[in-house]
C-alpha cells in the first residue's frame, strides 16, 4: 500500500516521531468504501457531517468537518486506528461551536452498528491485532505501564486536581474535583472494610492519595506500582501529608505476605485479559480469612468485549498499550473464589470527571507546551479525554466500585 503525505495540520508534523500521523495510507477502494460507510452510518443519527467538498450529511446537530481525503484513506484502512490518528493530522475537527466530547457521544450511542454486518464479517481480515510485545507478563506490563505513566509528574498535574488521583470522582452534588476524589477513595476504603489497624494492600499506587487516606484510618499500609515517576512522587507527598505508608516498585504478582484488605483502583484495565484469573488469584492469596477486596474497575458490556478484545485500537497504540477494559461478567469469570458482595456504578460520574480534566488540560496548554510536548501531543491527549468521556456519557462504558470476598 503506498502512502501518500496528509493534508497539512496547521503546524509540521515531526514524521519521525509521529510517522503514522505525518503520512496517510493511500487506498481509494478502502476510500470509496469507507465514504459509502459514513453516508450510511450518519442518514440516521442526529450529527451533521460537513465533507472536504461543501457537501453536508446527517440529520443536524453537532457538526464534524472533513478537511481532508485522507481521512477516507486512513478509516478504509484501520476504522478503529484511523479516526482518532485522522483527528491528530488535522484531517476532521468538531466545527466551531461543537463540543469535541458532545459530538463524539452521537457516535459512541451507535458504536456496535456503525459498520453494516455484511461488512462486519469482514472486520478481522484489516484490523490490527494487539502486539505480542504488549502483552502484561512482567517485563511487558513494567514497558506498558512506562510507556503512560512515566511521561511526566508535572503534565498530569496540569489537570488532576490537588490530590492527584487519575481515575473516576464520585460527586455529591457539586462540581468540586478535589472533595469528590477524596469521596471515591473513602468509598472504596470502606468497601473494603479498611480501618485503624487494617494491614493494607494498594494494588496500583497511583500518586499516594489512597494510601495517605487510608493512613489517617490508622492502617498500615503498603502499596505496590510499576512506575518510578510515580512511585517518587508518591513517596514525597505521604511525607509531606505526615503519614507512614510504604510504596514499593514491584509487579502485583510478587507480593508476600497477608493483608485485611486488598484496594485496587482502576488498575485492572492495565492487567490484560490472560491475567484477570492470576490478579485475582493473587488478592485471594494475599488476603487473610475474612479479609475484602475493594476494586474500583471501568467496564464494557460483554459482548462488545468479547467481539473487541483481540484487536488493537487508537487507545491502545497512542495511551494505552496492552490495556483492556473488562466486562463485570469477565471479572465474575475471572474472580475464581472471590465473590462480587457489594456493588456502586457511577458512570455518569467519570463523563463529568473526564471534562473536568479535558478543561484543565485544554486552559494550560502553554504550560504543556513549555514541558516538551508538541501539537500533536496535545491533540492526542485532547482526543482521548473527549473520546473517554463519550463513552461514559453515551452508556457504552461505566465504572463500578465492587467489594469481594472469599466464597469459603
Amino acid at each position: 500500500m503506498n502512502a501518500t503525505p496528509a493534508a497539512a495540520p496547521p503546524e509540521a508534523v515531526d514524521a519521525e516521531r509521529w510517522p503514522d500521523v505525518a503520512q496517510a495510507p493511500r487506498s481509494p477502494l478502502r476510500a470509496a468504501a469507507a465514504r459509502q460507510i459514513l453516508r450510511g452510518a450518519v442518514r440516521d443519527l442526529e450529527v451533521e457531517v460537513a465533507l472536504p467538498d461543501g457537501r453536508r450529511l446527517g440529520r443536524g446537530g453537532p457538526t464534524m468537518e472533513i478537511v481532508s481525503d485522507a481521512f477516507f484513506h486512513r478509516i478504509g484502512a484501520d476504522l478503529k486506528i484511523g479516526f482518532g490518528e485522522s483527528y491528530l493530522a488535522g484531517d476532521w475537527r468538531a466545527a466551531p461551536g461543537t463540543d469535541l466530547a458532545e459530538l463524539l457521544t452521537v457516535f459512541a450511542r451507535k458504536l456496535s452498528t456503525l459498520v453494516p454486518p455484511t461488512l462486519q464479517r469482514f472486520r478481522k481480515l484489516i484490523e490490527q491485532r494487539m502486539p505480542s510485545a504488549e502483552l502484561n507478563d512482567r517485563q511487558g506490563a513494567r514497558s506498558n505501564i512506562a510507556r503512560h505513566y512515566d511521561l511526566s509528574n508535572d503534565l498530569f498535574a496540569t489537570f488532576l486536581d490537588p490530590t492527584m488521583s487519575y481515575s473516576s470522582a464520585l460527586f455529591d452534588g457539586t462540581d468540586d474535583l478535589e472533595q469528590a476524589q477524596v469521596r471515591k477513595i473513602d468509598n472504596v476504603l470502606d468497601l473494603a472494610g479498611v480501618q485503624h489497624g487494617s494491614h493494607v494492600l494498594e494494588i496500583g499506587t497511583g500518586w499516594g492519595q489512597l494510601a495517605i487516606q487510608a493512613a489517617r484510618r490508622g492502617a498500615t499500609v503498603t502499596s505496590v506500582t510499576l512506575s518510578t515517576e510515580q512511585r517518587d512522587l508518591a513517596r514525597k507527598r505521604i511525607a509531606e501529608a505526615g503519614v507512614e505508608a510504604t510504596v514499593e516498585l514491584r509487579d502485583y504478582r510478587d507480593v508476600e505476605g497477608r493483608y485485611d484488605a486488598v484496594v485496587s483502583v482502576e488498575m485492572i484495565e492495565a492487567v490484560g485479559e490472560r491475567y484477570w484469573p492470576e490478579y485475582f488469584a493473587t488478592v485471594d492469596r494475599l488476603l487473610v480469612p475474612g479479609g475484602r477486596f475493594g476494586l474500583q474497575a471501568i467496564t464494557m458490556p460483554d459482548d462488545r468485549l468479547q467481539a473487541t478484545r483481540h484487536a488493537q485500537g487508537w487507545i491502545h497504540k497512542y495511551i494505552f498499550p496492552g490495556g483492556l477494559i473488562p466486562s463485570e461478567p469477565a471479572i465474575d469469570r475471572s474472580a475464581g473464589n472471590l465473590a462480587v458482595v457489594d456493588r456502586l456504578a457511577f458512570g455518569p460520574d467519570y463523563a463529568r470527571t473526564l471534562r473536568l480534566w479535558r478543561d484543565r488540560f485544554t486552559a494550560q496548554a502553554p504550560a504543556v507546551d513549555a514541558l516538551g510536548f508538541d501539537h500533536v501531543f496535545r491533540r492526542m491527549w485532547e482526543f482521548y479525554l473527549a473520546y473517554s468521556e463519550a463513552g461514559f456519557r453515551s452508556g457504552y462504558l461505566d465504572v463500578v466500585q465492587l467489594a469481594l470476598t472469599r466464597r469459603t
